[in-house]
């Protein structure tokens, strides 16, 4: 084996790295200005490019340029959004006004699904089926730091019916939407996660997270502050 195949990285490679990892961001607002078609092949690419259970490569992606259908989804995304706010109590006028997506603002709209007959494979996913959504998150983490590193934003919309956005899109049944990505040009990078700018959650410390041997005892620490 040559010894370049085991050598880690430059310092300058390793800080870039580190630099989209830290830098990267849920963005929510877009301009309406084109992705160049080799920046969204990249993108792509490094979607592919992506650790998978067993090597079953569960991602499938859907361009939506339909501006009807863009707008559908949109709809979906409004009705889940005003049914969340509805489980949210207090909290409910705080949640209306942030903004949880730009659907109808970014370049490109993506929905990332998982396809049907995923329970062929068995491999890695015998008593952790969920490995199949635990890729295609990989999948979708890869194209957001190469969307980053290109200057380009991306946000992960969450909020619709999955039944409802495969039924739209005509997918087969045990086929199962996941994300709604939007992807495109923004007026600026948050310096900070958006939910933290907007005063809705704050980021805790990694010491929180990080155990030895055994879960702890006391659960303080692993409670919700949000």
């Amino acid at each position: 084996m040559s010894q370049n195949t085991v050598k880690g990285y430059s310092d300058a490679d390793k800080a870039a790295i580190q630099r989209v990892i830290a830098e990267r961001r849920d963005m929510r607002h877009f301009t309406s200005d084109p992705v160049d078609t080799d920046v969204l092949q990249r993108i792509f690419t490094a979607a592919h490019h992506a650790p998978s259970v067993g090597l079953m490569q569960p991602w499938r992606f859907m361009r939506i340029t339909d501006s009807a259908l863009r707008e559908q989804i949109a709809g979906l995304v409004e009705e889940e959004r005003q049914q969340t706010a509805d489980q949210l109590g207090e909290r409910k006028n705080d949640f209306l006004k942030l903004k949880v997506e730009g659907i109808r603002d970014s370049g490109e709209l993506v929905v990332a699904a998982l396809p049907d007959g995923r329970e062929k494979h068995v491999f890695g996913r015998r008593t952790l089926p969920e490995m199949d959504l635990a890729s295609l998150s990989c999948a979708i983490q890869n194209m957001w730091l190469v969307a980053r590193s290109e200057g380009i934003g991306m946000g992960w919309v969450s909020l619709f019916d999955p039944d409802k956005l495969a039924q739209l899109l005509r997918m087969p049944e045990g086929s199962k939407p996941v994300a709604v990505l939007c992807i495109g040009h923004v007026p600026e990078f948050y310096q900070q996660p958006m939910l933290v700018q907007e005063n809705w959650a704050e980021e805790r410390p990694l010491d929180e997270f990080l155990f030895e041997n055994y879960w702890p005892q006391s659960t303080d620490q692993t409670n919700d502050k949000t």
